[in-house]
Protein backbone atom coordinates (compact mmCIF):
# COMPACT_ATOMS: atom_id res chain seq x y z
CA UNK A 1 0.00 0.00 0.00
CA UNK A 2 1.21 3.26 -0.90
CA UNK A 3 2.06 6.12 1.83
CA UNK A 4 -2.02 7.25 2.06
CA UNK A 5 -2.20 11.74 2.37
CA UNK A 6 -5.98 12.42 3.30
CA UNK A 7 -6.92 15.80 2.06
CA UNK A 8 -10.25 16.84 3.29
CA UNK A 9 -11.53 20.99 2.99
CA UNK A 10 -14.28 23.01 2.21
CA UNK A 11 -14.84 24.62 -1.45
CA UNK A 12 -12.36 27.10 -2.64
CA UNK A 13 -10.30 26.40 -0.02
CA UNK A 14 -7.37 24.80 -2.65
CA UNK A 15 -7.38 21.17 -1.77
CA UNK A 16 -7.01 20.46 -5.88
CA UNK A 17 -4.50 22.57 -6.71
CA UNK A 18 -2.44 22.42 -3.44
CA UNK A 19 -2.77 18.52 -3.38
CA UNK A 20 -1.33 18.25 -7.19
CA UNK A 21 1.59 20.43 -6.55
CA UNK A 22 2.70 18.55 -3.72
CA UNK A 23 2.10 15.29 -5.47
CA UNK A 24 4.13 16.81 -8.34
CA UNK A 25 7.26 17.51 -5.78
CA UNK A 26 6.82 14.19 -3.81
CA UNK A 27 6.95 11.99 -7.16
CA UNK A 28 3.78 11.14 -4.98
CA UNK A 29 0.05 10.02 -7.53
CA UNK A 30 -2.81 12.42 -7.02
CA UNK A 31 -6.55 11.58 -6.39
CA UNK A 32 -9.07 14.29 -7.30
CA UNK A 33 -12.10 12.48 -5.83
CA UNK A 34 -14.78 15.32 -5.83
CA UNK A 35 -13.87 14.57 -9.86
CA UNK A 36 -15.85 11.41 -9.65
CA UNK A 37 -18.80 13.29 -8.06
CA UNK A 38 -18.68 15.60 -10.66
CA UNK A 39 -18.68 12.97 -13.62
CA UNK A 40 -21.08 10.94 -12.43
CA UNK A 41 -23.26 14.07 -12.04
CA UNK A 42 -22.13 14.79 -16.05
CA UNK A 43 -23.01 11.19 -16.83
CA UNK A 44 -26.18 11.34 -14.86
CA UNK A 45 -27.09 14.68 -16.91
CA UNK A 46 -25.90 12.94 -19.88
CA UNK A 47 -28.19 10.25 -19.45
CA UNK A 48 -31.02 12.68 -19.35
CA UNK A 49 -31.95 11.76 -15.47
CA UNK A 50 -33.40 13.91 -13.14
CA UNK A 51 -30.02 14.49 -10.39
CA UNK A 52 -32.52 15.55 -7.85
CA UNK A 53 -34.36 11.67 -8.18
CA UNK A 54 -32.02 9.40 -5.80
CA UNK A 55 -33.46 6.43 -7.41
CA UNK A 56 -32.75 7.30 -10.79
CA UNK A 57 -29.13 8.49 -10.30
CA UNK A 58 -28.51 4.95 -8.22
CA UNK A 59 -29.74 3.69 -11.45
CA UNK A 60 -26.78 5.18 -13.48
CA UNK A 61 -24.06 3.53 -11.47
CA UNK A 62 -24.18 0.84 -13.51
CA UNK A 63 -23.63 2.32 -16.54
CA UNK A 64 -21.07 4.71 -15.36
CA UNK A 65 -17.38 3.95 -16.53
CA UNK A 66 -15.61 6.63 -14.57
CA UNK A 67 -11.63 6.59 -15.12
CA UNK A 68 -9.41 8.82 -13.33
CA UNK A 69 -5.96 10.05 -13.85
CA UNK A 70 -3.77 10.13 -10.60
CA UNK A 71 -0.31 11.67 -12.93
CA UNK A 72 -0.62 15.15 -11.18
CA UNK A 73 1.13 16.00 -14.22
CA UNK A 74 -1.11 14.39 -16.83
CA UNK A 75 -4.36 14.52 -14.84
CA UNK A 76 -7.40 13.70 -17.17
CA UNK A 77 -10.85 12.38 -16.48
CA UNK A 78 -13.22 9.99 -18.39
CA UNK A 79 -16.30 8.57 -18.47
CA UNK A 80 -16.44 6.09 -21.30
CA UNK A 81 -14.49 7.22 -24.15
CA UNK A 82 -15.29 10.89 -23.45
CA UNK A 83 -12.98 13.05 -21.60
CA UNK A 84 -14.76 15.20 -19.23
CA UNK A 85 -11.50 16.92 -17.53
CA UNK A 86 -13.00 20.33 -18.33
CA UNK A 87 -16.28 19.81 -18.56
CA UNK A 88 -17.15 18.81 -15.24
CA UNK A 89 -16.03 21.87 -13.87
CA UNK A 90 -18.92 23.82 -15.70
CA UNK A 91 -21.30 25.68 -13.49
CA UNK A 92 -24.42 23.69 -14.22
CA UNK A 93 -22.38 20.07 -13.15
CA UNK A 94 -20.90 22.51 -10.09
CA UNK A 95 -24.80 23.25 -9.09
CA UNK A 96 -26.13 19.49 -8.69
CA UNK A 97 -23.13 17.53 -7.78
CA UNK A 98 -24.06 17.77 -4.45
CA UNK A 99 -27.56 16.15 -5.05
CA UNK A 100 -25.77 13.31 -6.46
CA UNK A 101 -22.86 13.12 -3.73
CA UNK A 102 -25.28 12.87 -0.86
CA UNK A 103 -26.90 9.49 -2.10
CA UNK A 104 -25.78 6.74 0.48
CA UNK A 105 -25.50 4.11 -2.47
CA UNK A 106 -23.59 6.80 -4.68
CA UNK A 107 -20.87 7.29 -1.87
CA UNK A 108 -20.26 3.80 -0.97
CA UNK A 109 -19.66 2.53 -4.61
CA UNK A 110 -17.42 5.58 -5.28
CA UNK A 111 -15.62 5.19 -1.84
CA UNK A 112 -14.89 1.78 -2.73
CA UNK A 113 -13.76 3.05 -6.37
CA UNK A 114 -11.61 5.58 -4.12
CA UNK A 115 -9.88 2.63 -2.52
CA UNK A 116 -9.13 0.72 -5.23
CA UNK A 117 -7.12 3.62 -7.34
CA UNK A 118 -5.48 4.07 -4.07
CA UNK A 119 -4.49 1.01 -3.63
CA UNK A 120 -3.14 0.20 -7.34
CA UNK A 121 -0.69 3.35 -7.83
CA UNK A 122 2.80 2.71 -8.81
CA UNK A 123 3.85 5.95 -7.15
CA UNK A 124 5.64 5.76 -3.32
CA UNK A 125 2.70 7.38 -2.25
CA UNK A 126 -0.44 9.30 -2.89
CA UNK A 127 -2.58 12.55 -1.92
CA UNK A 128 -6.37 11.91 -1.80
CA UNK A 129 -7.75 14.90 -1.41
CA UNK A 130 -12.14 15.48 -1.38
CA UNK A 131 -14.54 16.19 1.25
CA UNK A 132 -14.61 13.34 3.53
CA UNK A 133 -11.13 11.45 3.01
CA UNK A 134 -9.99 11.76 6.35
CA UNK A 135 -12.63 10.69 8.30
CA UNK A 136 -14.40 7.87 5.53
CA UNK A 137 -12.31 6.92 2.69
CA UNK A 138 -8.82 6.98 4.26
CA UNK A 139 -9.28 7.30 8.17
CA UNK A 140 -6.44 5.48 8.25
CA UNK A 141 -4.11 7.36 6.63
CA UNK A 142 -0.49 7.91 8.46
CA UNK A 143 -0.98 11.92 7.18
CA UNK A 144 -4.21 13.42 7.22
CA UNK A 145 -4.85 17.55 6.48
CA UNK A 146 -7.80 19.55 6.96
CA UNK A 147 -7.26 22.27 4.38
CA UNK A 148 -9.01 25.37 5.02
CA UNK A 149 -9.14 29.20 4.71
CA UNK A 150 -11.60 31.82 5.27
CA UNK A 151 -14.70 32.16 3.63
CA UNK A 152 -13.59 35.94 2.18
CA UNK A 153 -10.37 34.27 1.11
CA UNK A 154 -12.13 31.35 -0.81
CA UNK A 155 -14.64 33.27 -2.53
CA UNK A 156 -12.07 35.36 -3.77
CA UNK A 157 -10.05 31.82 -5.16
CA UNK A 158 -13.13 30.68 -6.74
CA UNK A 159 -13.89 33.91 -8.68
CA UNK A 160 -10.66 33.95 -9.97
CA UNK A 161 -10.89 30.82 -11.18
CA UNK A 162 -14.36 31.26 -12.84
CA UNK A 163 -13.58 33.89 -15.36
CA UNK A 164 -16.55 35.75 -15.89
CA UNK A 165 -18.40 35.18 -13.09
CA UNK A 166 -19.55 37.66 -10.83
CA UNK A 167 -17.99 37.52 -7.20
CA UNK A 168 -21.74 37.57 -6.16
CA UNK A 169 -22.83 34.69 -7.85
CA UNK A 170 -19.58 32.22 -6.94
CA UNK A 171 -19.95 33.49 -3.26
CA UNK A 172 -23.66 32.29 -3.33
CA UNK A 173 -22.79 28.98 -5.35
CA UNK A 174 -19.90 28.27 -2.91
CA UNK A 175 -22.00 28.77 0.35
CA UNK A 176 -24.98 26.90 -1.19
CA UNK A 177 -22.54 24.20 -2.02
CA UNK A 178 -21.07 23.82 1.37
CA UNK A 179 -24.01 23.82 3.04
CA UNK A 180 -25.28 21.18 0.98
CA UNK A 181 -22.57 18.95 1.52
CA UNK A 182 -22.06 19.55 5.26
CA UNK A 183 -25.64 17.64 5.43
CA UNK A 184 -23.51 14.48 4.55
CA UNK A 185 -20.14 15.29 6.19
CA UNK A 186 -18.11 17.65 8.42
CA UNK A 187 -15.43 19.07 6.24
CA UNK A 188 -15.17 21.68 8.08
CA UNK A 189 -13.56 20.55 11.29
CA UNK A 190 -10.49 18.64 12.07
CA UNK A 191 -11.51 15.20 13.31
CA UNK A 192 -9.27 13.86 15.68
CA UNK A 193 -5.60 13.48 14.67
CA UNK A 194 -5.96 15.35 11.86
CA UNK A 195 -3.85 18.52 11.34
CA UNK A 196 -5.38 21.64 10.38
CA UNK A 197 -3.41 24.21 7.46
CA UNK A 198 -5.24 27.50 7.18
CA UNK A 199 -4.03 29.04 4.36
CA UNK A 200 -6.08 32.44 4.92
CA UNK A 201 -2.92 34.12 5.26
CA UNK A 202 -0.50 32.09 2.98
CA UNK A 203 -0.01 32.31 -1.09
CA UNK A 204 -0.26 29.08 -3.27
CA UNK A 205 3.38 28.08 -2.50
CA UNK A 206 3.07 28.85 1.00
CA UNK A 207 0.57 26.55 1.51
CA UNK A 208 2.17 23.92 -0.31
CA UNK A 209 5.30 24.12 2.09
CA UNK A 210 3.14 23.84 4.75
CA UNK A 211 1.20 21.17 3.53
CA UNK A 212 4.76 19.25 2.49
CA UNK A 213 6.04 20.00 5.99
CA UNK A 214 3.28 18.07 7.51
CA UNK A 215 3.81 15.31 5.15
CA UNK A 216 7.90 15.25 6.10
CA UNK A 217 7.00 15.28 9.68
CA UNK A 218 5.53 12.45 9.46
CA UNK A 219 7.67 10.56 7.25
CA UNK A 220 11.23 11.24 7.91
CA UNK A 221 12.26 10.20 4.86
CA UNK A 222 10.89 12.22 2.34
CA UNK A 223 12.56 15.12 3.70
CA UNK A 224 15.24 16.83 1.18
Amino acid sequence: MPFVVAVDGPAGSGKSSVSKEVARRLDFAFLDTGAAYRALAWHVEASGVDTADAASVVSCLDSFDCRIGTDPSGYAVHVGDVDVTDAIRDPQISAVVSAVARVPEVRRHLIELFRSIMAATDAPGIIVEGRDITTVVAPDAPVRILLTASEAVRMGRRSAELAGSSAEAVGEQLRKRDAADSKVVDFMTAADGVTTVDSTELDFDQTVDAVIGVIRAAQPALAP
